[in-house]
């Protein structure tokens, strides 16, 4: 299948710092799929940080995407059932997001959103983006890309001398990474050198 006629449904999680770069690579995204539809945890959704505030986000979300935000469980679960989406894509995805998927945890829109996915057999594409990738969240991270159904955009470290177990994603390689995922293969190379630091 092509991206351009594929219904993908992009997932942001928590990790705020990455927020705006997740944004930037979406205006580039939104333009090629057949439809784009938001869905946001309930924790970005409702959430000021330092970085942004809730009700920005959601707007930018729903500007680019041109399709209301799923920020529920009940508004993600017809996905399984009614077959809504051929892509889901989780951009950022948090450590603790990465857990929940590999433990079979169902606690909120994303997770809910992954598991109806999953019920009809279709990929997943994750942009991790999280302190201890390197650490405790990489065994989650392993156990999901050894599933038939999950990859992953390529990441690095994105500071190895003051946080060496630090991960983040190379968003701008979403978009090739999400073709690669629907074509049922990992985009390559999966690890990649840090990007330099102006």
């Amino acid at each position: 299948m092509k991206l351009c006629d594929a219904a993908v449904g992009f997932a942001l999680c928590g990790s705020y710092c990455t927020h705006q770069t997740v944004l930037e690579a979406l205006k580039t995204f939104a333009g090629e799929t057949g439809q784009l539809i938001p869905i946001l945890a309930e924790e970005s959704g409702n959430r000021d940080s330092r970085f942004g505030s809730n009700a920005q986000l959601r707007h930018e979300l729903e500007s680019l995407c041109g399709h209301p935000i799923w920020d529920s469980i009940e508004k993600v679960e017809p996905i399984g059932p009614k077959r809504l989406l051929d892509l889901l894509i989780i951009a950022p995805c948090t450590g603790n997001t990465l857990g929940k998927l590999a433990a079979g945890i169902t606690d909120s829109a994303i997770t809910m959103a992954a598991k109806a996915h999953l019920r009809n057999g279709r990929p997943i594409l994750l942009a991790p983006s999280t302190n201890d990738g390197l650490s405790v969240s990489l065994r989650n991270l392993g156990d999901l890309l050894m599933r038939k159904q999950y990859y992953c955009v390529p990441f690095s470290q994105d500071d190895p001398a003051g946080k060496p177990n630090s991960i983040v994603s190379h968003m701008d390689l979403i978009l090739p990474a999400a073709q690669a995922a629907l074509e049922g293969r990992q985009y390559q190379p999966l690890l990649m050198e840090r990007a330099k630091r102006e």
